[in-house]
């Protein structure tokens, strides 16, 4: 994981821009303490991922005229991926559901309301699964798509140019592909058993020699059955 002194280009130390590429971007107390906490432990290549996720996510749901709640939007995205960074990670867990767990921590702490505290916890503990995530709120779906388009670039083709210029040069990549690379290695290393049956376990599987994870036609198999 990048040092995480590497500060996000374009940022001061206390505060956000109000827009980027046409978003706003929250001014509340909630969201300003959100994004100093994250950026407080998070590399600075991971924060700058959260940030375009969000990014990404609303500007898709603004263009579409689609009404969410933005602060919740904004808040679940700057949140989602504390599943990867050491300090949050359990011995067992997906890290999804490390990150959803830890932001709960944290919002409890900042006294928001539970029933909100739940649509964060969901849509972090739910970012990489699209198939659920997009038939759930859009605050929900926001950040599954933000953070699935910046992975993957999925229709990355439905971003304007300028907006597409304008939100990497707030937030650069810095080195990404190989940061998320490091970080799916090092879960298929310390909790192998963490990515069973999720896609992670395919780099594992590529990269690291007797990995030990089962497929799922390993499971099925397995069966204690006779047939």
């Amino acid at each position: 994981m990048s040092d995480k002194s590497n500060s996000p280009a374009g940022n001061s130390p206390h505060a956000l821009p109000r827009t980027v590429a046409g978003v706003r971007i929250p001014t509340g107390e909630l969201a300003q303490k959100t994004a100093q906490f994250v950026r407080s432990v998070s590399s600075g290549t991971l924060y700058n991922h959260v940030m375009r996720s969000y990014l990404f996510g609303s500007l898709l749901y603004d263009r579409r005229g689609v009404p969410y709640d933005r602060e919740l939007a904004f808040v679940a995205a700057a949140l989602h991926d504390l599943g990867l960074v050491k300090a949050y990670q359990t011995p067992d867990e997906r890290f999804e559901v490390d990150g959803a767990d830890a932001a709960q921590r944290f919002l409890r702490e900042q006294h928001m309301p539970a029933e909100r505290v739940a649509v964060v916890w969901d849509a972090i503990a739910l970012h990489t699964n699209a198939g659920i995530a997009m038939r759930k709120r859009p605050e929900i779906a926001v950040v599954c798509v933000g953070s699935g388009m910046d992975f993957s670039g999925n229709e990355l083709q439905r971003i304007p140019p300028d907006a597409l210029e304008e939100i990497l040069t707030a937030f650069p990549r810095e080195g990404f592909k190989q940061d998320a690379l490091d970080n799916i290695l090092s879960l298929c290393r310390t909790k192998p058993m963490s990515v069973l049956m999720h896609p992670f376990a395919e780099v594992g599987r590529r990269h690291l020699p007797e990995f030990p994870v089962p497929t799922v036609e390993d499971l099925l198999l397995a069966a204690p059955f006779e047939e």
